[in-house]
C-alpha cells in the first residue's frame, strides 16, 4: 500500500512528505529537513529535468535553518 503525500524524487532519491506547516525531506544521512534546506545541499547544484523540488521556497514554511556551509 503506497504511503499517501510521499513522493519520492527520481534525481536524488530522497522523500518528500507533505505536512501541514511545510513539507519534511527525508535525507539518506542525517536529520530531516526542509525543502529550502534540499534546495541548498542539492538541487540548486543538479537541476536536471524531472527534479520534484524546483522551487526552493515550495513547502518550506520559512527559511532554511540549515547548518551546512559550503567552504569558499
Amino acid at each position: 500500500m503506497p504511503e499517501s503525500g510521499v513522493n519520492v524524487c527520481p534525481i536524488c532519491g530522497v522523500k518528500i512528505i507533505a505536512m501541514v506547516g511545510g513539507d519534511r525531506v527525508l535525507f539518506s544521512v542525517g536529520p530531516p529537513g526542509t525543502r529550502a534546506t534540499l534546495w541548498a545541499r542539492v538541487c540548486r547544484y543538479t537541476q536536471k529535468p524531472g527534479c520534484i523540488n524546483s522551487n526552493p521556497q515550495a513547502g518550506s514554511g520559512g527559511s532554511s535553518n540549515d547548518s551546512y556551509q559550503s567552504p569558499r
